[in-house]
């Protein structure tokens, strides 16, 4: 890694965009973005309180009426305006993603291109709006389900995919009528607020649209709070989560929450051992391992163990780390010192747990990696489920592997977790993957591939993992209310 190169990438001051206009914090604070690669301070951001989240909510509550009242053809059309922006700008903001992230500048084009893709999906759906008639009881008299926008709506994105999250939330809320206050996340915040001047751009009217920034005790805490907020969508760890569905009750506000996961990657005896080693390499490693969908628990049969533990191995160790702006880098650095840390400590506690270090473990040597928050790709071997490696959310690249003996086996310690995001199950068994789908409690499930949902599909966690869930016809339909109208006409 050149960090040479990395020292003289700054992205500068970034401003609020409230009611369609770009603005610094009521008190003039800021806060500082890091980039993780090299720990070089790239840029600020205002360190908005609840003051500023009250302007932006009142904006937005200003607006609501007049862009709800638009058909939803235009508004989907306003939308479609704005994702086109998106992919007009691709590079640049896939290298801003880069910067402040430290995720790889390959990986930051596709987030680009899922974002835009997170608006475009509803946007064309704005004519497929639907409600229903039912047969009324009475005679002459009909029964009709309107769906209608919540009103005022805030939007949490979390660090890891802070632009494609924060897009995957405007893209559904904005098509139903309703209007969104973002708040991005403290340490990846820039990308997100380049949002502001395309929305300009594309012509989304003002209010509609606000993106603000500052704390979650503050800044946070106002939005979710607050009563002209009628739903909060929120990506972030199941903690943070729990909080805000806490806070939302005092209003009976409406919570969409995407949260932690503890995700099974399960190789049964009759799998494709290589299929499956190819996608837990990528499933496993993509964005550092820092995705709430990735396997963070390895149940191989004792068949094929050693077999597979042999070439996951072999396979990871050809992974490159270094400057993630260098197109054929792999794994780029954690997001913080923080993070590295946490995950640092997890690591030890398995070791003095009983479990077997076969590759990684630390942070890697080389003048290259001096500074920044590095750490190698780490496979342990001979876990169990009681371990905490095995139960506890590690947000990284570590692979924790245990010994299964039967797909029963695998199903119970699959099921035994807080947990219920995304699971993995490789076997040609068409008997076992029908009843996977009925017997692992997770809400989404990958069989014989890599993970990656699509637009049309549905995002939804069980247990601690979250509520309400995102895209397709019902992420959409999570952003409307329903109303009831008999109509007698006798």
């Amino acid at each position: 890694m050149d960090t040479k190169v990395q020292t003289k990438l700054g992205l500068g001051h970034q401003k609020m965009f409230i009611d369609g206009e770009f603005v610094d914090s009521v008190s003039g604070n800021t806060v500082e973005v890091e980039n993780p690669a090299n720990e070089e301070i790239v840029g600020t951001v205002p360190d908005g309180n609840e003051e500023d989240a009250r302007i932006a909510l009142k904006s937005s509550s200003a607006a609501q009426a007049k862009w709800a009242a638009m058909p939803a053809v235009e508004r989907g059309n306003i939308l479609i305006a704005l994702a086109e922006k998106i992919k007009e700008n691709r590079e640049r903001l896939a290298r801003m993603l880069s910067i402040e992230m430290g995720k790889t500048y390959k990986l930051a084009l596709g987030e680009v291109d899922v974002a835009a893709d997170f608006i475009n999906f509803p946007a064309q759906a704005a004519r497929r709006l639907e409600g229903d008639i039912f047969p009324s009881d009475f005679p002459n008299e009909h029964i009709m389900i309107h769906k209608v926008p919540y009103g005022v709506t805030v939007g949490i994105a979390a660090w890891n995919f802070p632009f494609a999250l924060s897009c995957r939330k405007i893209g559904p809320s904005l098509t139903a009528g309703n209007v969104m206050v973002v708040k991005p996340p403290s340490v990846t915040p820039i990308t997100v607020l380049e949002l502001g001047k395309l929305a300009v751009e594309a012509g989304v009217p003002k209010g509609v649209l606000n993106i603000v920034t500052g704390g979650g005790r503050t800044m946070g805490s106002e939005l979710v709070r607050n009563k002209l907020t009628r739903l909060v969508s929120m990506t972030g760890s199941t903690s943070t989560g729990q909080q805000i569905f806490s806070m939302c009750a005092d209003n009976l506000t409406a919570v969409r929450l995407e949260l932690g996961g503890k995700a099974p990657f399960i190789l049964l005896e009759d799998g494709d051992v290589d299929k499956a080693v190819e996608a837990a390499v990528v499933s496993r490693h993509l964005n550092s391992g820092q995705v709430c969908t990735c396997p963070e628990r390895f149940y191989i049969h004792d068949a094929v163990y050693d077999e597979f533990v042999e070439k996951y191995v072999a396979a990871t160790k050809k992974l490159k780390m270094g400057d993630p702006l260098h197109p054929e880098t792999d794994l780029g650095p954690k997001v913080s010192g923080y993070e590295l840390e946490q995950m640092e400590k997890m690591v030890e506690r398995a070791l003095n747990q009983g479990c077997k270090l076969v590759l990684g473990g630390k942070r890697p040597d080389g003048e290259d990696f001096k500074r920044g928050h590095w750490y190698e790709p780490t496979i342990l071997t001979e876990a169990t489920n009681e371990m905490s490696i095995m139960r506890d959310e590690v947000f990284g690249v570590v692979s924790p592997i245990m010994r299964i003996q039967s797909f029963e086996h695998a199903l119970r310690l699959a099921n035994d977790s807080d947990y219920g995001l995304s699971a993995f199950l490789f076997t040609n068994d068409v008997r076992k993957i029908q009843r996977a789908v009925l017997e692992l409690d997770f809400g989404e499930i990958y069989v014989n591939r890599q993970m990656g949902e699509q637009r049309q599909g549905f995002h939804n966690g069980y247990k601690l993992s979250g509520t309400g869930g995102e895209d397709g016809k019902y992420g959409l339909e999570n952003y409307l209310e329903k109303k009831t109208f008999y109509v007698n006409f006798s």
